[in-house]
């Protein structure tokens, strides 16, 4: 267990590197309970922002700016050795804001950012979820649940929902006109068989920063699956 509600355990001293993993859109930090806790030397952190899981009686954020404002000061001390950043979709953006925040503040800069799924921050927003009822929204976590392996039962159907539809609202607001170019390198992956965001669109996340494009095999939620291609991609990341 972790002192910090940020993470669902306390960062291990015996990493040599740490990747933070930030949640997709309407889920909290146990979506990645299908990854290893290593691959190889380098630790998987998921990270758990207010209003999920065991912290759905806080207030969740309303902008990606003010998630990574607060979100680099609770990295800070875990930051004492290389480290990725990963988000998926809508968990990408913050991924991004947080990167600027380490540079804008002069922390140290991650290794790498991976985006995965998610067009640039400066061409969005985008996606049908955006224009969404409630209702559709609820097939959809009814969706996601079963990816993840869980019943979907009414109460967690609406439970979600409302972290969902608040994910949503904040992607709504986010849209920075000109992006700041970060000093790490950028991987971005696609997967070919996505029907929520085509790979082809990803392209200006070269305005971003020095970007390696990857096209995965499998649709939108197949990375909750930890398949090797993607474990394989961010060690190799990660590993001088």
């Amino acid at each position: 267990m972790s002192a910090s509600p940020w993470f669902l355990r306390e960062p291990s001293q015996e990493s040599a590197a740490r990747l933070f993993c930030l949640p997709y859109s309407g889920c909290g930090a146990s979506m990645y309970r299908k990854w290893p806790r290593f691959l190889g030397d380098v630790e998987i952190v998921p990270v758990q922002p207010p209003g999920r899981e065991n912290r759905f009686r806080e207030e969740p954020y309303k902008s990606y700016e003010a998630l990574a404002d607060d979100l680099v000061e609770v990295l800070l001390p875990y930051l004492d050795r290389p480290f990725g950043l990963f988000g998926h979709c809508g968990s990408a953006l913050p991924g991004y804001e947080t990167a600027v925040r380490l540079q804008e503040r002069g922390y140290p800069a991650p290794a790498r950012l991976f985006v995965s799924s998610q067009i640039a921050p400066h061409d969005g927003p985008h996606g049908r979820f955006l224009e969404m009822t409630d209702a559709e929204l609820a097939d959809e976590v009814h969706t996601l649940i079963v990816e993840l392996g869980g019943k979907p039962r009414p109460d967690l159907v609406e439970l979600s929902l409302e972290i969902l539809r608040a994910d949503v609202e904040t992607n709504k607001r986010y849209h920075p006109a000109e992006p700041v170019r970060l000093p790490c390198p950028i991987t971005a992956l696609g997967w070919d068989q996505d029907a929520e965001v085509d790979h082809r669109l990803m392209g200006s996340w070269t305005d971003c920063g020095e970007t390696t494009f990857r096209v995965l095999e499998g649709p939108h939620y197949r990375f909750m699956e930890a398949p090797t291609e993607l474990m394989d991609t961010l060690l190799a990341g990660l590993t001088p």
